[in-house]
């Protein structure tokens, strides 16, 4: 197919992620994976794929993407649009629907060129021992634009407020994630490992779910 100068198909790709990058410190936008022969690719994920598997992808994952293929017929570049993806056959035989933040080792943020724009690479050895404790604690806080109109901001800064006051917020990461599917509902989070979720949310609420969750975390 071509369109405006450029010729669309379809692509298929199986590797490793090696990074995740990041905009605006929540939106995930693309993956860099590397096949066998250790080519790399800059894949983006479409919408859909960016709010579902936000919260469980992580570097060292083997998946298999497939989409759309894109190539500028006056300069050559490739641009890849990923709107399916799946783990690699042998990859735990496990599914991303079965997946979640808790079952794989925390990436590693550094920053990229652009501003605005975060790079998760995969950690080491020490580093994911480090973060391992960190996976299994955290509080997802939606940062779509609705869920934030209705408060979510507030409701983010008491929950760091919250955790600090408690002395758990060395053990108890808030993480931005993508659309919780309930922004009419918002604010939205989503508690780990356990994965209760609350929708409607006031920051007044906010210390007594801190209370429940993890007040066993004291030290």
């Amino acid at each position: 197919m071509y369109k405006s100068g450029k010729q669309v198909s379809e692509f298929s790709l199986e590797g490793e992620i090696l990074s995740l990058i990041i905009e605006d410190g929540y939106k995930l936008k693309y993956l860099r994976i590397s096949n066998d022969r250790k080519v790399e690719y800059l894949v983006k994920l479409s919408k859909e794929l960016r709010s579902f598997l936000a919260p469980v992808l992580t570097p060292g994952l083997r998946v298999q993407v497939a989409g759309e293929k894109e190539l500028n017929l006056k300069n050559g570049k490739i641009k890849l649009k990923a709107h399916s993806l799946t783990l690699a056959r042998g990859h735990n035989d496990r599914s991303p629907e079965h997946l979640d933040s808790t079952s794989v080792p925390a990436g590693v943020l550094t920053s990229v060129g652009a501003i605005g724009k975060t790079e998760v690479t995969t950690p080491t050895a020490a580093q994911t021992v480090k973060a391992a404790a960190k996976t299994q604690t955290k509080i997802l806080v939606c940062q779509k634009s609705d869920c934030q109109k209705r408060g979510g901001a507030a409701v983010c800064k008491a929950l760091e407020n919250a955790l600090n006051a408690r002395g758990l917020e060395g053990q108890v990461t808030v993480q931005g994630t993508g659309c919780l599917k309930q922004c009419k509902a918002g604010p939205n989070i989503v508690v780990m490992p356990d994965k209760t979720r609350y929708s409607r949310i006031k920051p007044a609420e906010v210390p007594a779910i801190v209370d429940k969750h993890f007040a066993v975390v004291k030290v």
